[in-house]
């Protein structure tokens, strides 16, 4: 921390609770108090850590009324003052507290107040060469000890390197350096990574891109890579990193879930030469918080991360890359709800580095950007090597006879696909047996107790599971209303689709991937290596499959239950049916074999569907593009949830109905107050749900209608027993 004296008695701290505003305290420090400095401070009864935003000659409140800081934890700024501008105009825009949103920005470790100190690792080395050796009969340990650091002529040698001389090696070494034969040295532990492969050779197409983009560094650009599947994105993603590194820039890799994060730094750490890092939920809090300090302090080269990371100091940034842009996952659906690719666009910009967003089905946000010159589009229409794009077909399954969900013409497929010596992959965005639990006597199903949802049946456990809670118990033996045994599952899931192919093809391999398969560390790495490799001949699995993956064996692709998108009860079911389709496709003929992709369906005659399977992504997006713009919905207007919960029914209306008294008197013109109304799913965990919809023809318009509430809420008496939340461009309506 600077030493500049303190001219300003007072700071304000921002502390993680749900009121949306600053607090003050006095400032009794020497030094002056730098903003995104952590201290400690007395809040009611407790100690929280907060962040300093500012310091300030005066305050609105009585000097003697404000109590002090009780410490400083950091003597320089975790947060920059880039990052705290970016957490700043977030928490505007989300119209989210202000503590809880800087808090967010940090590791957790570092929120509950720890130290943010690099792991540093012990060396030693040999400080007097000129000394006589220790006796080898009567000191062997320390014998082996100076001649290691003897052999290292002067290098630094890992305290690790004695661990195999003896559990007591450290008792051996202390007579050396009291000596001053060896010293010891504390240096910061850097991953340094020696990089071997060889990238192969670029399409002209990929060329064009590289050379774009590359010409793009050190200005603020937005950039759509928009590659068909399997066109070599990554590649054009590693070629411009090797020049943005070179020029001792740091880069940014967001990618939409934990389980793409893997597979990408291990092809990166085959390619790239420098300090790699992961940020996701799935590492320790350790391990989490040391590669973010890696990140902040200029150390990482190259920080790969799910949405989270976007929000991880780098002092050096030169370039963004968001893969799979389109994805929902980029959306935060809890607690401070932003999203990771229009963050990152302030970034760039703050930065002056471009932002690259790749993609081989744009959201339609992107896709209005690039009709309205905000975004320049990059094409990759031609797939790497000699393959080419996938036959899609759809597969009608009117009045035909399914065996476990699958058409016999798509098991037909499969067996011919199988004896030519490929891969068939199954496609089914569900897991579990089945999805319900049936009586065949009086028809009841077995529900959840806490959720407005069936119990999905997991047969290898014999347990139904409530997707959504999370809760569980045993599959009774009977009916629970009318004790009849007529039990009957009902509908599909991946369980019950691999298990009827090992039946149906009882020699081949059959891997499952989805979110029960894989929960154990390493399995799902496992089951990707057994696809990869062609020894799992049959792949069954969920959107974990869809994207990102190479088989190169695959040669068909079956989509089951493909029709749900087409009746969602959201806005955005229709282009997420329409993006997931297309992902999954592109798994199917990657390499010079001719890919098949069967698409079941009960309504080939949807006008929908047959534009995507028969034009393509660009001419269905092109479609509901239009339809949104008739409907006056995103991205041509501006919308938001206030969204209510309570563990009553009524509770959650009531205080939305409030709300829509507050934001309706006087109205706010170009907004439209739509509700209250039961959330798509009204009761869940135990807890009823309703939600008010906000539509606007200006941005400017819903962020004042939203400022109104923000600042009432505390005088509502509504409020006191329900829990909501502002949820500014929802990525679903659930």
């Amino acid at each position: 921390m600077t030493q500049e004296t303190q001219t300003k008695p007072f700071v304000r701290v921002a502390i993680p609770t749900p009121l949306h505003q600053l607090f003050d305290y006095r400032w009794q420090s020497p030094f002056a108090a730098v903003p995104g400095t952590r201290v400690k401070v007395p809040f009611g009864r407790r100690s929280m850590v907060g962040i300093i935003v500012s310091a300030e000659t005066s305050s609105d409140h009585p000097p003697n009324k404000l109590r002090a800081v009780t410490s400083v934890i950091d003597q320089e700024p975790l947060l920059p003052s880039q990052i705290m501008s970016l957490l700043e105009w977030a928490s505007r825009y989300y119209h989210h507290p202000i503590g809880d949103v800087l808090c967010s920005a940090l590791p957790v470790l570092l929120r509950q107040g720890k130290p943010a100190e690099l792991a540093q690792r012990e060396t030693y080395y040999l400080s007097d060469v000129s000394a006589l050796p220790p006796s080898a009969s009567r000191a062997a340990v320390q014998h082996t000890l100076y001649s290691i650091l003897k052999d290292a002529a002067g290098a630094p040698v890992d305290a690790s390197s004695f661990v195999a001389i003896s559990p007591r090696w450290r008792t051996a070494m202390k007579p050396l350096l009291a000596k001053g034969i060896a010293g010891m040295a504390l240096s910061t532990v850097l991953p340094e990574n020696k990089a071997s492969d060889k990238g192969p050779l670029l399409q002209p197409e990929q060329v064009t891109a590289v050379s774009h983009i590359v010409k793009a560094l050190g200005s603020f650009s937005p950039i759509l890579l928009n590659g068909v599947t399997g066109s070599g994105k990554t590649e054009v993603y590693l070629r411009t990193i090797e020049t943005v590194l070179a020029n001792n820039k740091q880069v940014l890799i967001l990618v939409p879930e934990i389980a793409l994060t893997p597979q990408l730094m291990r092809r990166f750490l085959g390619r790239i030469n420098g300090c790699l890092v992961s940020l996701h939920s799935a590492l320790n809090p350790t391990e989490r918080m040391q590669n973010w300090l890696l990140a902040a302090n200029g150390h990482a080269d190259v920080v790969i991360g799910t949405r989270s990371a976007v929000l991880t100091p780098m002092p050096d940034l030169g370039l963004i890359v968001i893969d799979e842009e389109h994805d929902g996952s980029l959306k935060q659906q809890d607690g401070f709800r932003y999203h990771a690719r229009d963050l990152a666009m302030l970034r760039a910009r703050d930065a002056g580095c471009p932002v690259v967003l790749g993609t081989a089905t744009a959201s339609l946000e992107t896709l209005n950007n690039v009709a309205q010159g905000r975004y320049q589009e990059l094409v990759l229409a031609q797939r790497a090597g000699d393959a080419n794009p996938p036959i899609l077909a759809l597969l009608d399954i009117r009045r035909r006879s399914l065996i476990e969900g699958m058409s016999d013409r798509l098991l037909a497929a499969i067996k011919q696909h199988l004896e030519a010596g490929n891969q068939a992959l199954v496609f089914i965005n569900r897991r579990g047996y089945a999805p319900t639990l049936l009586c065949n006597d009086c028809g009841a199903t077995a529900d959840c107790q806490r959720c407005d949802a069936h119990m999905t049946v997991h047969a290898g456990r014999a347990r139904l599971r409530c997707h959504h809670c999370g809760s569980e118990r045993a599959v009774p033996a009977c009916c629970e209303t009318c004790q009849s045994e007529r039990l009957d599952r009902v509908g599909y899931g991946t369980e019950r689709i691999a298990a009827a192919l090992e039946a149906h093809f009882p020699n081949v391999m059959v891997a499952r991937i989805d979110r029960d398969s894989t929960r154990r560390k390493g399995a799902l790495q496992k089951q990707l290596d057994l696809a990869t490799r062609g020894e799992a001949k049959l792949l069954v699995g969920t959107q974990m499959l869809a994207k990102g993956h190479h088989f190169p064996g695959v040669t068909l692709v079956g989509v089951l239950d493909a029709d749900r998108g087409l009746f969602g009860t959201d806005f955005r079911s229709l282009e997420q049916m329409g993006q997931l389709i297309i992902q999954v496709a592109g798994r199917a003929g990657r390499e010079k074999k001719q890919g098949t992709v069967m698409i079941q369906t009960r309504h080939p005659d949807n006008v929908m569907m047959q534009t995507l399977v028969s034009e393509g992504y660009a001419a269905f997006a092109n479609a509901v593009l239009e339809e949104r713009r008739l409907a006056a919905m995103p991205p041509y207007a501006f919308v938001a949830l206030v969204r209510a919960e309570a563990t009553d029914a009524a509770s959650p209306h009531r205080f939305l109905e409030a709300v829509s008294r507050l934001l309706s008197d006087p109205p706010t013109a170009g907004v439209f107050v739509m509700g209250p109304v039961p959330a798509p799913m009204e009761r869940l965990g135990g807890r009823y749900r309703a939600q008010l919809f906000l539509q606007a023809d200006k941005r400017s318009s819903l962020n004042h209608c939203l400022q109104r509430l923000t600042a009432n809420p505390v005088k509502m008496r509504e409020a006191q027993h329900t829990r909501w939340s502002i949820d500014v461009d929802p990525v679903d309506l659930f």
